[in-house]
């Protein structure tokens, strides 16, 4: 049976390769070429005309595929009060290649005033129809990870309870701000879940300092602050990545270091979960999903590459899953967005817009 309201059983991630109209408006841009009202007019046209692409592969959610961002993640924290961003002197390594040098630092009391994203939302909704337009921006943990304690001003949080306190206020004002400017769906993306479950990365933080399962717990508790106060008609989900940057990854590992955590504790609407190759693991993790109205959005369509899977086995794969979730609480998606940066994965558009079809036809075929 479909559902009426998000998540719906045909789902996407959020971000789509940009047309060669916003890079090079963005090129001309960074180069003085081009005022930031052009630039935006610019994006704009190039967001009306992806919410229409979503709609005509038979989407029900849209967004705005992230067009008017450098990164997932990295432009959503430039906004933040109490954060400022920085050359590092090496970029995030992912498998075989890294991404610009970039960082991030809090310097300052963390709090959420009038980002500009809220506008960015606006724009969405007033384009998009009778389709329901979602927001995407990081999870809270992703802040505190990015650096851990180096990166936080010890002057302004000499104890991280304190700083911790303050994120899940942070992410908690930020859910109420969108919800006031009418979103009612958002999309908290998360790689630092993946990351705990990777051998690799767990070693890594504790050569830092850090107890990964500690992290885990202190993490689902700030989530679940930030998520307290939140309306019944607001949806929210979260994605799991395990990296995403030119059709590359960081971490691998099945859920189950976390999901006992993860999945039995956090109290979003639904989880985005990647599964679209031997790196994610098998879906036994699924088993410490709550039964009722929490969703699993299983992400079974690689965007990595652009090869179309095969309809029947991605029926077979979600058939397999009912073992230890119920078939009503599944939905399907790609594994990632298709550009978590604005490098955007290795493959063309037109075997991005199958690969959207192809998640709208297997979904109206299950369910």
């Amino acid at each position: 049976m479909q559902r009426p309201e998000a998540p719906f059983r045909a789902e996407i991630v959020g971000s789509f390769l940009r047309p060669d109209t916003i890079k090079q408006a963005r090129e001309a841009f960074a180069a003085g070429n081009l005022s930031a009202e052009a630039l935006r007019q610019c994006e704009d046209d190039a967001i009306r005309q992806v919410v229409e692409q979503q709609c005509a592969c038979g989407l029900h959610v849209v967004t705005d595929g992230e067009f008017r961002r450098a990164w997932w993640h990295f432009d959503f924290f430039d906004g933040l009060q109490g954060v400022e961003r920085f050359e590092s002197d090496h970029g995030i390594q992912f498998n075989g290649v890294q991404t610009k040098a970039h960082g991030i630092r809090v310097t300052g009391k963390l709090g959420f005033g009038e980002h500009p994203m809220l506008e960015d939302f606006r724009y969405l909704k007033s384009i998009s129809g009778n389709a329901v337009p979602k927001m995407t921006i990081p999870s809270p943990s992703v802040l505190h990870f990015r650096g851990g304690r180096d990166v936080i001003d010890r002057t302004v949080y000499p104890e991280l309870d304190a700083y911790f306190d303050d994120l899940a206020t942070t992410w908690r004002d930020a859910i109420a701000a969108f919800y006031a400017a009418g979103c009612r769906y958002l999309q908290l993306d998360d790689t630092v879940w993946a990351y705990l479950c990777s051998d690799e990365q767990r070693n890594q933080i504790r050569a830092r300092g850090d107890d990964p399962d500690e992290l885990a717990r202190i993490y689902a508790r700030v989530l679940n602050t930030a998520l307290a106060d939140k309306p019944a008609d607001l949806t929210i989900g979260l994605h799991v990545c395990r990296g995403n940057f030119r059709s590359t990854w960081i971490s691998e590992g099945g859920y189950e270091p976390v999901a006992e955590v993860l999945f039995g504790s956090v109290n979003v609407d639904a989880f985005f979960l990647e599964y679209d190759n031997d790196r994610s693991g098998d879906f036994a993790p699924l088993r410490f999903i709550k039964p009722g109205h929490q969703q699993v959005v299983l992400g079974l369509i690689t965007t990595k590459n652009g090869e179309l899977e095969n309809p029947e086995a991605i029926r077979d794969r979600i058939e397999e899953a009912t073992q230890y979730v119920a078939k009503e609480q599944i939905c399907l998606s790609p594994q990632c967005g298709f550009a978590s940066t604005e490098e955007g994965n290795n493959l063309t558009s037109a075997q991005q817009w199958e690969k959207v079809s192809l998640v709208a036809s297997v979904a109206s075929q299950v369910w």
